[in-house]
Parts: structure tokens; C-alpha cells; sequence
């Protein structure tokens, strides 16, 4: 049963005690959780990390009683709310929003739905809890839809809005997942001011262990349904008791080594060998001196990318936005170079001019001594072979009406390479390559899970069997143990093949992890650029230091 009462004399301000919930499945009922409990203190941050499809979601719908009870049945327990308001910030801003209402109008709905206020007095409010989520230009984004707005700032007008009904409990629901992580310590700092200004009670929730162990007082791990261990935020990090735990943290790109590779909840579960073989610093001296003492596969000179904003009646572009200005460097076999900055830094802009999915302004892109801006159309498109890209989302870059073997075929069938029969025996070579078993080939896109997805699109770029392979965002999606498998697998076929990598991310520790060499990114611009090992541990400059400080450890 679930109930709420007012009872302000408990020290908890939510009590979930013994709950299950399941789902309707066609016919059949399945429990996605079981028999769970966990409180919240008046005044306390609750973390509640787990990956996805843990129940972590599930949990906090049922606090908010916002789950379809057509599909979903609440079997067991109940949930006991000793408070007036409660309110939740969801995980995507984008979603969530309204997208054809202005976001101030938005909040002062929301306000006069609690609240007898007239219209004057709701903007009123809205401008204040605009000043007081830190909202840089309140009155432009009063009048601002959701699209003109960044997603840092509309993730602080959700969290206006949560605040607009004055909660004593507030839901976080993954807050901060598609955010910089310079954004996204801020949106925590955020949230943590509030909590204390107000004294109002937040339950976080996160799969980012090290984000929750940032933010919270005390932590609760779910895994698969069960909540396998509570305790206090430092004790969970540093002194972890369930093996499922222990391996989340293990998963995690360390800032302070390079293991050779990451370990796995699979390691963990399946008690293999968690012995971390760590890479030595003469090791890495060698290998850097091996591999730039070579010519460069790729050399990148004065580029330059201008992106339209408006034309004339007769097409002429009259204003413009430069996206990347000036930017130099070169690639060498066998090398992973990391491009990391926060979103509109120009990374993004970078991999696809490499690639000629966009024109560049001005500037020469040479590989392998051949000038991509003086190629025929033929000649690009004969060179576009060897220089493929992995995209971010793997829900939108694979065709949905194409099965998995389809998917992975098409680019040999682009480029007229083997026979049928041949092709085909190459897609289901290439699923075992990746790490998934030949039937999934039958399988559609939404058969899948995200990480199996992902490999999916890396299989997908490994059919014309490129020189180089430019790997955009392609683990931002990822929970940190599927990520740390997509990561050791990239490194394998790395190894195996002499692959060669651009590796484009926000996550400083992801890019420190997987690269030989980092360049840092800022405003279209290459804010500085060295050895993975020397930006992480001198930044040259300030804005490196911010992007380094801001990794939750």
C-alpha cells in the first residue's frame, strides 16, 4: 500500500519499506523490484546508484506515484511520505520541457497551480528562483524556449521548477548524466546550496558512483532490483562490502594509474582474475618514442570551419559562426589522440571535417600525404573508406527497420567489397570480434541494450577495415561497466589490428585513460595539447585546471 502521511514529528522524511513493484509483460508479470527498503532523513542526501535497467528509475516513480498502473502493479510494501511537497528533477531537461511554451511561463504554470498568485506575482517568483538557480540572463531565459537554451541551463530551470512547489523532499534522477562535467559540478553545487539553504531532504540518483559519493551523506546500491548494501558515503567508496559495489568502483578510469585494462562487473561476478597489471612509466616512454619517431598518418593544418547563420535571397551565406579557427596538429599510426572540451568547443566540428561529412572553410587535412581538399569526388570517396567514425548515441546511428547483420553489411555492400556469401561470413566474424554471438545478427536495434549497441556501431566502422577510426562521444550513453567494456575492447582491436584513433569526450579521465596524446579544446580553439600523462598532471592552463578539477574521483 502506498500512503502518505504528515507526521512531522519523524526523522525520516520518506521510509520505503519491504516494496515491489512489476511490470506487465504482454500476459505475464515481472517483478523489477524486490522486497526493497531505504529511508531518507529529514535534511539528508540519499544516493541511490546503480546501472541501468537496476530499478533505480522504478524507485523513485513509485515515490512520486507517477507509474502507469495499466503496465505496472505495486505487489508488496509501501511508501511512507511524512512530509507536505515533493518534487523531482528528471534526467532529460529536453524531455521534460515543454518545447513549444516558453520556460518562464512553464515555471509560473507551476507556481499558480500550488499557489494563489496572480500572474504579475507568479514571474515574479519565477525571476527570483531563476536568480536563485545562478540562470546568467534570468529575463532572457524567461522568454527563452527550451531550445535556446544550453543543457546545463535547462537542467537549472528544472530544478526552478522543482523548487517552485517549496519540496521537503526533492528527486534527482539522474540530474547531470548528459551534462560537462564542469556544468555538471556546478548543477551539484547547485543542488547541495539549495539543500543546505533550505534544509529540505534530496534523494540522488545516479550509476556515477564517484558523482553520488560527491554529492551525498549516505549511499544505497541497487543491483538488479535488490538493494545489496547501504551505508555511509565515504564508507561505500572506500570500504565497499558487496562484490557488485566493489566492482563499480573498479570500473572506473583511475586518474592516478593506467591499468592495462579496466576491470568488469563480469571480472567480479564471475570471480576471474582481478589482478590490475598496471602500465609502467618507462613502458609508456618507450612506446611514445617508437611512435613518434614516425611520419604522420594524418596532418591537420590551419582548419578552419564556418557555420552558416543566414543567407540572402540568392543563397549568399551574410552571417556566419566559426566553429573551429586555426587549429593544427597531426595523427600517428597506431596512436590515440583525445580531443576533449565541453559541448561547442569544436570537437564534434573536428571529426566530421575529418571525415568530409562537413566542408571546411580553410586549411589542408593531408592523410598519408594526400590532400583531402584537392581529391575528385571519387578520390574522396575511395579515401572516406579508410577513415571511419563511431558516433555518440547508439540508438539514433543504427537504421531501426535493419537487422544487426544488415546494419554491419551495408558499408561492404557500399563499397562493393566481397561476394555475398563472404559478406555475410564477415558480419557474423565481426560480431565475435565485438564481443556478441552470431545470432544477434537476426536481431533489430531494439533488441538490444545500449552497450551492445555500441558495439554494434564499432563493428559497424571495423567492416571496411579503416586506418583510422574516430570514436565521437561513443561511451558518454554508457553505465561505467559497460563502458569499461567498450574501452578494453577498443584497446584490443587497438592492438590487434594497429588500429589508429581519434577519441572525441568531455570526461577528462576517459581521454587520460585511453590516450598517448590529449588536446584540449576551447571555443573552436586548441586551448593546449601534450602527452596524456603531462596535461593531467601540469594543465599549462587555467581552463585545463577547471576541466581536471571538475572530475568527481
Amino acid at each position: 500500500m502506498n500512503t502518505e502521511k504528515t507526521n512531522t514529528d519523524s526523522d525520516k522524511i520518506l521510509e520505503i519499506n519491504n516494496l515491489s513493484i512489476s511490470f506487465k509483460n504482454q500476459k505475464d508479470w515481472t517483478e523489477v523490484l524486490h522486497h526493497i527498503s531505504l529511508s531518507v532523513n529529514r535534511g539528508e542526501i540519499l544516493g541511490l546508484v546503480g546501472e541501468s535497467g537496476s530499478g533505480k528509475s522504478v524507485t523513485s516513480l513509485a515515490v512520486m506515484n507517477l507509474l502507469d498502473k495499466k503496465i505496472s502493479r505495486q505487489t508488496d510494501g509501501e511508501i511512507i511520505f511524512n512530509g507536505k511537497n515533493k518534487a523531482m528533477i528528471f534526467q532529460e531537461p529536453m524531455t521534460a520541457l515543454n518545447p513549444i511554451k516558453k520556460c518562464g511561463g512553464q515555471v509560473d504554470e507551476m507556481i499558480r497551480t500550488h499557489e494563489h498568485l496572480s500572474a504579475r506575482q507568479a514571474k515574479e517568483k519565477t525571476l527570483e528562483l531563476f536568480s536563485q538557480v545562478l540562470l546568467p540572463d534570468v529575463k532572457r531565459a524567461y522568454s527563452a524556449y527550451p531550445f535556446e537554451l544550453s543543457g546545463g541551463q535547462r537542467q537549472r530551470v528544472m530544478i526552478a521548477m522543482a523548487l517552485s512547489c517549496n519540496p521537503d523532499l526533492l528527486i534527482a534522477d539522474e540530474p547531470t548524466t548528459a551534462l560537462d562535467v564542469t556544468v555538471q559540478k556546478s548543477v551539484l553545487e547547485l543542488i547541495l546550496n539549495i539543500q543546505r539553504q533550505n534544509g529540505m531532504s534530496v534523494l540522488f540518483i545516479s550509476h556515477d558512483l564517484g558523482v553520488v559519493h560527491g554529492i551525498s551523506d549516505r549511499i544505497a546500491v541497487i543491483y538488479h532490483g535488490d538493494i545489496v548494501e547501504t551505508d555511509t558515503a565515504d564508507n561505500i567508496f572506500h570500504n565497499p562490502k558487496h562484490i557488485y559495489t566493489k566492482s563499480l568502483i573498479a570500473s572506473r578510469p583511475p586518474t592516478d594509474t593506467k591499468p592495462e585494462r579496466l576491470l568488469t562487473i563480469d571480472d567480479f561476478i564471475n570471480h576471474k582474475d582481478t589482478d590490475v597489471k598496471i602500465i609502467t612509466k618507462e613502458q609508456t616512454e618507450k612506446h611514445n618514442r617508437e611512435l613518434y619517431a614516425q611520419e604522420p598518418l594524418m596532418e591537420v593544418k590551419n582548419l578552419e570551419v564556418d557555420y552558416a547563420l543566414k543567407r540572402n535571397i540568392a543563397g549568399r551565406v551574410t552571417k556566419s559562426f566559426r566553429a573551429v579557427g586555426n587549429v593544427s596538429f597531426n595523427v600517428y599510426k597506431g596512436e590515440t589522440l583525445g580531443l576533449v572540451g565541453e559541448s561547442g568547443c569544436g570537437k564534434t566540428t573536428i571529426g566530421r571535417a575529418l571525415t568530409h561529412l562537413i566542408d571546411i572553410s580553410s586549411g589542408n587535412i593531408t592523410f598519408e600525404g594526400k590532400n583531402l581538399g584537392l581529391l575528385s569526388k571519387k578520390e574522396q570517396h575511395a579515401l572516406r573508406k579508410d577513415i571511419q567514425i563511431i558516433f555518440q548515441d547508439p540508438y539514433s546511428s543504427l537504421n531501426p527497420r535493419k537487422t544487426i547483420g544488415d546494419c554491419i553489411e551495408e558499408p561492404m555492400i557500399v563499397y562493393r567489397m566481397h561476394t555475398a556469401s563472404k559478406r555475410k561470413k564477415e558480419v557474423l566474424k565481426l560480431l565475435n570480434q565485438v564481443g556478441l554471438e552470431e545470432n544477434y545478427a537476426k536481431r533489430y536495434p531494439f533488441e538490444l541494450s545500449g552497450g551492445q549497441r555500441q558495439r554494434v556501431g564499432i563493428a559497424r566502422a571495423l567492416a571496411l577495415q579503416p586506418k583510422l577510426i574516430i570514436c565521437d562521444e561513443s561511451v558518454a550513453a554508457l553505465d561505467v561497466s559497460v563502458q569499461a567494456q567498450v574501452l578494453n575492447l577498443l584497446n584490443d582491436l587497438k592492438k590487434d589490428y594497429g588500429f589508429t584513433y581519434i577519441f572525441i569526450s568531455h570526461d577528462l579521465s576517459v581521454v587520460k585513460y585511453m590516450s598517448d596524446r590529449i588536446i584540449v579544446m576551447q571555443k573552436g580553439s586548441i586551448a593546449e595539447q601534450g602527452l596524456a600523462e603531462q596535461i593531467y598532471t601540469n594543465p599549462q592552463t587555467q581552463y585545463t585546471k577547471t576541466l581536471i578539477d571538475s572530475i568527481y574521483k
